[in-house]
């Protein structure tokens, strides 16, 4: 598929009805597919890092979370005209899963969020087969592994933070041919069980999360100011 490329980072222009279409493809095909979310913030630390660019570049879907992504790809007359946040790309595959009878695992996050968020999804799709739960503090990758195989899983949401997630992906694919659909999901676990609220739909859909995650927390300041270094970069940087 065609990407959109900025700062040497790509990111996939598709709707979520267009990730979830090529990933039914890709499943009938027997193909596995890693997603991951790109925000500004990561193409800079990706401008740093090499393995974080790497990591971004190497998955099957790079997804435009940030509305900073969004804004880049209109300076530069992309094709990309809406986000996909990863908490819902998320509850889309959840959906997916559900409708298509594919069993989900869930890993990552502390013991109580794992298993609330996987009750409250339950509760949400009934006809979901969730083929097991392992919170972020387990210390056996290969019985880990193992479970997961035994699970029958066919899709995995992995809930360590970014770029542990995505290493953590990358490191066990290959163990995990039952599995075809890997997404890291960071903090997205909190928001299923309820633990953490999201923005209010107000923020959520004119894409200012950020302005209000940085009201609720001042200290993101630091972090947020990737955003006009990233759109700044884009605009006197010639080779995007």
């Amino acid at each position: 598929m065609m990407k959109e490329t900025y700062l040497g980072v790509h990111v996939s222009p598709l709707t979520y009805e267009g990730i979830i279409s090529e990933i039914r493809t890709r499943m009938e095909g027997n193909l596995q597919s890693t997603i991951i979310a790109v925000n500004p913030e990561k193409v800079m630390t990706a401008q740093k890092n090499p393995e974080v660019k790497s990591l971004i570049n190497g998955s099957t879907f790079q997804i435009a979370d940030g509305v900073g992504i969004l804004l880049a790809s209109k300076l530069k007359k992309g094709a990309i005209t809406s986000r996909v946040t990863g908490v819902d790309m998320m509850a889309r595959l959840l959906k997916f899963a559900a409708d298509e009878q594919h069993p989900v695992y869930l890993y990552g996050a502390k013991q109580e969020v794992v298993q609330q968020a996987a009750k409250n999804i339950q509760q949400q799709h009934p006809a979901i087969r969730i083929a097991g739960t392992t919170d972020g503090y387990e210390q056996d990758e290969e019985a880990l592994i193992q479970r997961i195989n035994d699970s029958g899983a066919k899709i995995i949401f992995v809930a360590l933070g970014s770029p542990k997630q995505e290493l953590w992906i990358r490191r066990n694919m290959d163990k995990l041919k039952n599995v075809l659909v890997f997404q890291g999901v960071g903090g997205s676990f909190d928001v299923f069980s309820g633990t953490v609220k999201r923005a209010p739909a107000a923020f959520r859909n004119t894409g200012t999360e950020w302005l209000y995650r940085l009201a609720s927390d001042p200290k993101r300041i630091k972090r947020q100011m990737n955003l006009p270094k990233f759109l700044l970069r884009i605009l006197f940087n010639r080779s995007n």
